[in-house]
């Protein structure tokens, strides 16, 4: 495969406008917490003062699970926590996110080009696109801040202000507008004393009687995702991902059952594009796309160093190194721009 073929196939993906999912690993880029730096912060934080002795032998057994070194979802699904234990664990989950959030946050103040994603969509808007969508199973707020950097309104299933409240797409209604759509909550999301959602713009810690509405691993969130506001939201994202003609998965290792039926219907039955950046793509990433026979794709990870992309291409039968970054978002904007 030529150096000219895997840039015609990248600019020919996104030609499509396409849908935006971001993992994990798009927001370790700016250094937030993976999995195992969130697993080491559960053990050291979480409150385990005044909970039954079923409890604390669950917690401690979890502990154990976690130092043999299986991860956090795994863990997660193998321990059987209760409704108390599981809030003490979002609660811990929230305090470390939500201090890395609004620590680059702050950091964003400063440098207005810190965001790949802001140039990315500015670019995607450069057409006649009024609409762009983002579906994301991470909880911070940086692709609010993406937008918030490029001057773009952004809907997140709530009205806008500081204390805001759920409203549905037709409401908040904008000449351009980012939708993006969190299936796993979000750090400014909270049930509130008369239990209903509200959305609370950067707070440094969580109101009395409020609770944090994210979603940890486990086997928690199937009950709690079939409850207000994932089910609209999750709603929300399955007609982005079925509508689209287009992927572009950033930091993502398709893991999540959210996403994945829907997206992989569309990659595998319809021959949707799918492009996937990457430091290191995840074994269900080289399943769906080497095993699962999608027809159309361009996948790019990271090489042996920053400076170095392996590519993975339908239009080839052998992959590529590139002697240069084309693995972040950073690297990817230089194939389309």
């Amino acid at each position: 495969m030529s150096d000219l073929n895997y840039k015609k196939q990248a600019q020919a993906y996104y030609g499509k406008a396409p849908l935006i999912i971001l993992g994990s690993g798009a927001s370790a880029a700016h250094g937030m917490s993976g999995m195992w730096a969130l697993a080491n912060h559960l053990v050291a934080n979480t409150d385990i003062s005044s909970l039954s002795d079923g409890e604390v032998e669950a917690w401690d057994r979890f502990c154990k699970i976690l130092k043999d070194g299986v991860d956090l979802e795994s863990a997660l699904h193998e321990v059987a926590v209760t409704d108390e234990l599981t809030s003490r664990i979002i609660k811990a989950t929230w305090s470390l996110i939500n201090a890395e959030d609004i620590q680059i946050f702050n950091k964003s103040l400063q440098n207005p080009r810190m965001f790949p994603l802001s140039r990315l969509l500015r670019h995607m808007f450069k057409s006649s696109l009024t609409k762009l969508n983002i579906v994301t199973t991470n909880y911070d707020r940086l692709a609010e801040y993406a937008c918030d950097q490029e001057g773009l309104h952004h809907y997140t299933g709530f009205t806008h202000g500081f204390i805001r409240h759920s409203a549905a797409p037709n409401e908040i209604n904008s000449a351009r507008r980012v939708n993006i759509w969190k299936v796993h909550g979000s750090l400014d999301w909270f049930k509130s004393p008369h239990e209903d959602t509200v959305a609370l713009s950067n707070i440094q810690g969580i109101p009395a009687d409020y609770k944090p509405k994210i979603v940890t691993p486990g086997t928690q969130k199937y009950h709690a995702t079939h409850l207000e506001p994932y089910r609209s939201i999750i709603h929300s994202a399955d007609q982005a991902i079925t509508a689209a003609n287009s992927y572009l998965c950033i930091g993502y290792g398709f893991n999540d059952e959210h996403i994945q039926p829907k997206l992989m219907a569309r990659c595998q039955r319809q021959n949707t594009p799918i492009t996937i950046i990457t430091y290191l793509l995840s074994g269900a990433a080289r399943k769906l796309i080497f095993d699962d026979k999608v027809q159309n794709y361009l996948a790019i990870e990271r090489g042996a160093t920053d400076d170095q992309s392996i590519v993975y291409s339908s239009l080839s039968e052998a992959p590529l190194t590139i002697e240069k970054n084309i693995w972040s978002l950073e690297g990817y904007l230089s194939l389309i721009m």
